[in-house]
């Protein structure tokens, strides 16, 4: 199965509408049975490449992932990342921040979490959460601590724009390849789901009632979803739009962008050097006795 990444990447030259971007496409399977095939053949090669990137040393992998309440992130991350071995991959998932972490700039709780070389991270939500759900609570900016000068500065978003696009392009510079998926859900959708979850006793647990708060803001976290796709989404750090309606699907896309990157770095094991080679002959030599 071929899967042409460019489809779903938001491009700099371009300016994404989300309202008339698909939130549901033609789907790349048949069946379920089909399905489970194609993600299974796709783990299976993720894994091969993710021992490559981890001995090859040379490259980190960071994945983002954003999205709606109840967009699929967490199934994504689980079954995309399910043939992964658990010593190369680390997941970080960030809340609300805490008091020492408004001590700091914006960007420093997850500079700490990024991916050593080798290794795969995966951030669910990110230090993108600063220029989307602050933005659409403009309280919670207030309460960062930031100077009076800056907190009421018309181009603060920009400025963090500026701030995330320089890091991006800081990693990139130094070995690490950077993903950023946003999972796009529909209203409708994301409405059943909800009700899925309180009908589902076992599935309660995922839903609160801040959920359905924030649902409310819906046409303003869109307008800022918008706003930041168009402002971050660079060649060394893209945003692909991931239609999320349909979770097999939107597993099935994943899986495949994060192939192809991780491929276009042409990865292979370190080769051992003569004088390597000759220890491990006389090492050998030694436990054949």
């Amino acid at each position: 199965m071929k899967i042409d990444s460019d489809k779903f990447r938001v491009h700099p030259d371009t300016n994404i509408k989300l309202t008339k971007t698909p939130t549901k496409i033609e789907p790349f399977y048949k069946s379920k049975k089909k399905y489970h095939a194609l993600l299974g053949e796709q783990t299976a090669e993720l894994s091969n490449e993710q021992e490559l990137l981890y001995g090859s040393d040379r490259y980190a992998l960071l994945l983002i992932f954003q999205g709606m309440d109840a967009s699929g992130k967490d199934g994504a991350i689980r079954h995309v990342m399910s043939g992964i071995n658990p010593q190369g991959c680390d997941v970080a998932s960030f809340k609300q921040p805490s008091a020492a972490e408004l001590e700091h700039d914006f960007l420093w709780r997850t500079y700490l979490r990024l991916p050593e070389r080798g290794r795969i991270g995966i951030f669910n939500r990110s230090y993108y959460e600063e220029v989307l759900v602050v933005r659409v609570h403009p309280e919670m900016l207030k309460a960062e601590g930031l100077s009076q000068e800056l907190s009421s500065d018309k181009d603060i978003w920009k400025d963090r724009y500026r701030s995330i696009v320089d890091m991006e392009r800081h990693l990139y510079h130094n070995g690490t390849r950077t993903i950023k998926f946003f999972l796009h859900l529909s209203k409708e959708e994301q409405r059943k789901r909800f009700l899925a979850r309180i009908d589902d006793t076992k599935k309660n647990w995922k839903f609160s009632l801040s959920d359905m708060k924030e649902r409310q803001y819906w046409d303003q976290y869109t307008h800022a979803f918008e706003d930041c796709l168009n402002a971050t989404s660079t060649e060394h750090a893209p945003w692909y739009v991931v239609p999320a309606d349909d979770k097999e699907n939107a597993r099935l896309i994943i899986s495949s962008i994060v192939l192809d990157t991780i491929k276009s770095l042409k990865l292979s094991i370190p080769k051992a050097t003569p004088e390597h080679r000759a220890q491990l002959l006389a090492l050998r030599k030694h436990l054949k006795k």
